[in-house]
């Protein structure tokens, strides 16, 4: 099987190519700006907003599917960056759909595009109204709108978490921070934002083959949460993730890193996902074990 996958350089797109890899397709990505070299994949420049330069990708690969990972995902940011966000996610997904048109794509959304849901109601099933809080969660609901009146597959990852993921997220700020105080090059003090709220983690490894069985198999336009239907308080991560450094540290809060709105609880029912087969293999200890690792 052929793929093409949009964002290849980050985050889930590199795991996700050399995970197809293994499993023998041929992979072909696209990235904007400094595209990281995959061995084994054709890696192409194409903007999101340049509809000309999709068209050209998707025509050159000559994909059987499409995996859309392509956009901004830092929620936090999405507060300072609002027009950009609508511009890349909802904007960008419209370009992408029309390039791919006629052929199975993939949208990667999120789980935060269920908003606040009450404890009682979780672990979420993808059938819940969605109920966006943030500038993020509103451009991922608007382009998952745009995807299933395409026929697209949709996947709402729950927090995904694994070695290479962007320094402005939780877990890889705690884990260079900590990294830092090994070398003696940090005071042992840990600049933290809410610890409070309480989400579902997915190692990568599990999350990519879940992209690639609904790829394989998903319904079109059919919707499927990646998550482990398992829910850890930040707080409980983060001393996890310390027990794994051996490093005794001071933990404080800065207001900088609190963001404006954060949902309580995220917790998600992959029961629809569970039925292509997907299992998880992997718990948050060693993903967390596999993210210090990769300091």
């Amino acid at each position: 099987m052929r793929y093409l996958i949009t964002g290849i350089s980050g985050f889930v797109g590199q795991h996700l190519a050399r995970h197809l890899l293994e499993q023998g397709a041929e992979v072909h990505g696209t990235c904007v700006g400094d595209c990281a070299a995959i061995e084994g994949v054709e890696v192409l420049e194409a903007d999101l907003l340049d509809p000309a330069a999709l068209a050209r990708v998707v025509e050159g690969s000559a994909p059987d599917v499409v995996v859309h990972l392509g956009g901004l995902s830092h929620v936090g940011e999405s507060w300072q960056r609002m027009a950009e966000h609508f511009q890349v996610n909802v904007l960008g997904t419209e370009n992408l759909l029309a390039a791919a048109r006629g052929r199975r794509v993939v949208l990667a959304s999120s789980a935060e595009v269920y908003g606040r849901v009450p404890e009682a109601e979780q672990p979420i099933r993808e059938e819940h109204p969605l109920a966006p809080r943030t500038p993020y969660a509103l451009t991922k609901a608007a382009a998952e709108r745009l995807a299933l009146g395409a026929g697209a597959v949709v996947v709402r990852s729950f927090n995904v978490v694994g070695p290479g993921q962007a320094p402005q997220f939780a877990l890889p700020t705690f884990t260079a921070q900590l990294a830092a105080i090994e070398r003696g090059q940090q005071e042992p003090v840990l600049q933290v934002g809410n610890l409070g709220a309480r989400r579902d983690f997915v190692h990568v490894a599990d999350a990519v083959a879940g992209y690639r069985l609904a790829a394989e198999q998903g319904e079109a336009g059919g919707v499927y949460n990646l998550a482990t239907g398992v829910d850890h308080s930040v707080r409980e991560v983060l001393e996890k993730l310390i027990a794994v450094s051996g490093l005794s540290v001071e933990v404080r809060q800065d207001s900088r890193r609190v963001r404006p709105v954060d949902v309580a609880l995220l917790c998600g029912d992959a029961t629809r996902l569970r039925g292509l087969g997907w299992q998880p293999r992997y718990d948050l200890d060693a993903a967390l074990e596999d993210l210090w690792r990769s300091r």
